[in-house]
């Protein structure tokens, strides 16, 4: 198996720690670094990481990739056997990969900072969304050590993300969510995400430095909705008509 990650990319990830949970082996690429973007390209042309090849099978999404993964190499799984269970964690894969993702770029600027200030208002509504959010997570988390019970891909989701809130002025507070707080430190224990933490800390201190920062920051859907429903449309379409916004590539292009 051939992955095509990169180690800011939360959803590529959580593709890797699942591949990790499993013990499958596999090759892995830096889709976005310049020597393997044109082997990414081949293969998607949205040039989006994650992108899994397994012998002449091509996965891309990493919803779909988690999926694939779990049916095929089934032990041990990651979505739980109990339907209930399932549906529970399926539910909170979406919300990390949808409404998570969408907060988190928003108030980061695509993860490199805004070049000025960020438009008022816009890190307030994120802190209150993610309060929010913290809150169904400590509910979730009654009674149990993972979100859905064992561990599972809801945890595997959202762990990637999680890792980011403190820096954004958002940390858990043990006071109001302590279940959560004890979830997170359970989770940097796992050799997995400790692995995760690593890589990420590696090519933040490695790599990033040395990344020219890019002129245009790449949106899709959730984030403009997010940012849209936060009120924020004027600044976005200054954004848009000063040219620092890029759209993911359609098919064919």
């Amino acid at each position: 198996m051939r992955l095509f990650d990169n180690a800011f990319s939360p959803f590529a990830r959580k593709v890797r720690l699942v591949l990790d949970r499993k013990g499958l082996d596999h090759e892995v690429v830096d889709g976005l670094a310049p020597s393997g973007h044109a082997a990414l390209a081949a293969i998607n042309p949205r040039i989006e990481v994650p992108a899994l090849q397994d012998g002449d099978l091509v996965v891309i999404n990493s919803a779909d990739i988690v999926a694939y993964l779990d049916h095929r190499y089934p032990v041990p799984a990651v979505w739980p056997s109990d339907p209930a269970l399932r549906a529970q964690a399926r539910a909170w894969e979406r919300r990390a990969d949808t409404e998570l993702d969408a907060i988190l770029h928003d108030m980061s600027y695509g993860g490199i900072g805004f070049p000025e200030a960020p438009p008022a208002g816009l890190l307030d509504a994120g802190r209150k969304d993610l309060e929010a959010m913290y809150a169904d997570l400590e509910q979730a988390l009654e009674g149990r050590e993972f979100i859905c019970g064992d561990l599972s891909i809801a945890d595997l989701a959202l762990f990637p993300h999680m890792t980011a809130v403190r820096i954004l002025g958002v940390p858990i507070d043990g006071d109001r969510h302590p279940r959560l707080l004890a979830w997170y430190k359970r989770m940097r224990a796992l050799d997995i995400c400790r692995a995760d933490l690593s890589r990420a800390q590696d090519w933040l201190a490695r790599l990033m430095p040395s990344t020219p920062r890019p002129g245009r920051i790449v949106w899709r859907g959730d984030r403009i909705e997010w940012l849209l429903a936060a009120g924020h449309h004027e600044w976005f379409f200054g954004e848009i008509r000063a040219g620092r916004v890029a759209w993911p590539r359609r098919a064919g292009r």
